[in-house]
């Protein structure tokens, strides 16, 4: 009963985020397994939107749709987001630890589970000249969620507005310097590998 009350709170944090987020840290009204339930609902309710959209609004092809590659594009994001805030935070007196960071996210991705399910289906019945509010709609379910996962970290480490907005904008930079980096280090290793197998076979062919 009492998960079923910390799931059912995020329909508060969603229409009064501020107050939702503070209380979803400080009186404990989220935790781990239920964040990562919202957390997977958000990641179906994303696939099917992909896959069963109407005709007009999908880029779905069956020939080159992989599940494995759309849930890496949800769920990469999300995860570097909570990390690099972290990071951050430690390093700018944030108060929230990466559990608040991963439970105040995963809470502000509600907008995407109660918005993209009615849109799926009547969007199979618009037509193109009616796609305007398709896009309204969809477009509003992630500036929604943005705005929220803004007032979770708002709330979550007690920033005000303005070292918030700064907070952000630093967070996305180092999403991007954690996937240079991490590309960086895979295209070392790749040609560490290469170098060895062809040190390898070059030894082998010569005394054998």
């Amino acid at each position: 009963m009492r998960s079923l009350k910390q799931i059912g709170y995020a329909f508060h944090v969603i229409v009064r985020p501020f107050d939702g987020f503070y209380d979803l840290k400080s009186e404990k009204k989220g935790n781990v397994p239920c964040a990562t339930l919202i957390l997977a609902a958000a990641l179906l309710t994303w696939l099917f939107s992909r896959q069963y959209a109407g005709y007009f609004f999908s880029t779905y092809d069956p020939y080159t749709y992989n599940v494995l590659i759309e849930t890496v594009t949800f769920l990469l994001p999300f995860f570097l987001w909570v990390v690099a805030n972290w990071a951050l935070t430690t390093l700018m007196d944030g108060k929230g630890t990466m559990k608040d960071v991963y439970i105040a996210t995963s809470y502000a991705l509600t907008p995407l589970i109660l918005i993209l399910p009615p849109l799926i289906a009547v969007s199979n019945v618009l037509s193109l000249e009616e796609g305007s509010y398709y896009l309204f709609f969809y477009s509003l379910s992630f500036v929604w969620t943005g705005f929220l996962i803004f007032a979770g970290t708002m709330m979550t480490h007690q920033y005000l507005v303005g070292k918030t907005v700064i907070t952000c904008i630093l967070t996305i930079a180092a999403m991007a310097v954690i996937v240079f980096i991490a590309l960086l280090f895979y295209s070392l290793i790749q040609k560490l590998v290469i170098f060895v197998l062809n040190s390898y076979n070059e030894l082998r062919f010569r005394f054998y």
